[in-house]
């Protein structure tokens, strides 16, 4: 039986990773990740993504945080209760579990990092926010930063050498961190159950 498995496309190469990893016979759905931007249209999008592809799978599961939802998205999902979804609020707390949250406990001025948004980083940030056209901005839109964390999935020199470029661009110290896949690997491989 193929399962579903709607994505938040911030999450997509990781996922790749984890079902080719385990050999599941799954598809991975991708809602694009630009939708954080725009918090009110994941569940929407992740129901558009249901009923189109309904007659398709036997089984979804649903693989994004609430994001900023307000709750939104488990509130839809209770229309399809054969629907599971990874428990979590985010990919940051996806990645680092507990460790997330001491983070933030000891300086809630911290801007995080993941390897999608490494890659991601002058699209996702700097011309979606505008910084390419109105440099100035950064200084606005960062002022309450006091650190940068940098949250490893994959661990990569190229990817290390950009932290620090993007560290050194919005002039924030740098903590690089190695997390793996941590609980969006373990949750996914508890609702997967026998499906490995």
């Amino acid at each position: 039986m193929t399962t579903g498995l709607i994505i938040c496309g911030a999450l997509g190469k990781e996922v790749v990773d984890i079902v080719d990893k385990h050999g599941w016979d799954a598809e991975v759905i991708g809602i694009p990740a630009v939708v954080h931007v725009f918090p009110d249209q994941i569940a929407p999008k992740v129901e558009e993504r249901i009923l189109e592809l309904r007659e398709k799978f036997d089984r979804f599961i649903v693989l994004f945080g609430d994001c900023g939802s307000k709750g939104a998205l488990d509130q839809m999902l209770v229309k399809y209760p054969d629907i599971e979804r990874i428990a979590g609020p985010h990919c940051y707390e996806f990645y680092g579990g507990e460790l997330f949250a001491s983070l933030m406990e000891e300086e809630p001025g911290t801007y995080f990092l993941t390897d999608f948004m490494l890659r991601t980083f002058q699209g996702l940030i700097i011309k979606s926010m505008g910084l390419d056209r109105f440099p100035q901005l950064k200084t606005e839109y960062f002022r309450n930063y006091k650190r940068l964390v940098y949250l490893i999935q994959n661990d990569n020199p190229e990817y290390r050498l950009k932290a620090h470029e993007i560290a050194d661009y919005l002039e924030l110290p740098l903590t690089i961190i190695e997390t793996g896949y941590g609980f969006l690997e373990e949750r996914l491989v508890a609702l997967m159950g026998g499906n490995s």
